[in-house]
């Protein structure tokens, strides 16, 4: 059975996400400075928040704020710090005020500013690599969004719809969303879709080119209901050909049964 561990929002049940958790518990022994970096949504302020509980978050392209911070904190997590205008000065701030900093950055922008800064460095890989924890985190934002929209309903989620390109950004929204789409009604659902259409209508051919937003769904759910296209062409009372056709003319956005 996997290991699962939720510690301050941190999931952790890959191996990876484990060996990032493994060195946080480390650094929160040891007053080293520390730099975790990865994409956007792989969790790098909450194993940050994890490892300084009481740190104050600020970030580095608001630099006022970050100097004020650094005067009146033993601690701090810095996000963004790739954006500090300049290095030298921070240096001499840090140093004046003693104060223990984890910082949090994309990528190892500059290696020789990283090893001037950090005793430790932590990456954290997209979720696309982490698989275990896009499991997990579904989970976890299920049962939030649940609590939080009163949903009672069994919800299925099938973590291979999910568009990791965001990473736990795009599993909380697509999970959230569709936790609110639960309980809705056709009145609710046209509304959505006006108010969709009415930013993006403006075209010479705006009714050929949206009515995918129509066939594509109702032929992917058919599919997954009726299996064969030869029981959805009844259902749809559509003969096979032309359901063929509409099959044909919106196959980049069916799915794959």
């Amino acid at each position: 059975m996997a290991t699962v561990v939720d510690v301050t929002n941190f999931i952790a049940t890959s191996p990876s996400s484990l060996e990032a958790l493994k060195t946080a518990n480390l650094l929160k022994g040891l007053p080293i400075n520390a730099f975790i970096f990865g994409l956007s949504g792989t969790g790098k302020k909450s194993l940050a928040k994890y490892i300084l509980s009481n740190a104050p978050v600020v970030d580095a392209t608001q630099y006022n704020d970050l100097e004020g911070a650094l005067s009146s904190n033993k601690t701090l997590i810095i996000s963004n710090f790739d954006k500090i205008p300049n290095f030298d000065n921070f240096k001499i701030l840090l140093d004046r005020y003693e104060v223990r900093i984890i910082a949090l950055a994309s990528s190892v922008f500059n290696a020789e500013v990283i090893e001037q800064f950090f005793g430790i460095k932590v990456y954290l890989p997209p979720l696309s690599e982490r698989l275990e924890d896009v499991k997990t985190l579904t989970q976890h934002f299920l049962q939030e969004a649940r609590t939080l929209f009163s949903v009672d309903e069994h919800i299925k989620i099938n973590e291979k719809q999910i568009d990791l390109s965001t990473n736990a950004h795009a599993i909380r929204r697509y999970v959230y969303m569709r936790v609110q789409l639960q309980g809705i009604n056709e009145v609710e659902l046209m509304d959505l879709m006006e108010e969709f259409l009415k930013e993006r209508l403006g075209g010479n051919s705006d009714y050929r080119n949206y009515l995918y937003l129509y066939e594509a769904p109702l032929i992917n759910a058919g599919l997954a209901k009726f299996k064969t296209q030869l029981q959805l062409s009844d259902k749809l009372g559509l003969n096979r050909n032309t359901l063929r056709k509409k099959i044909a003319e919106n196959k980049e956005y069916l799915k794959d049964e």
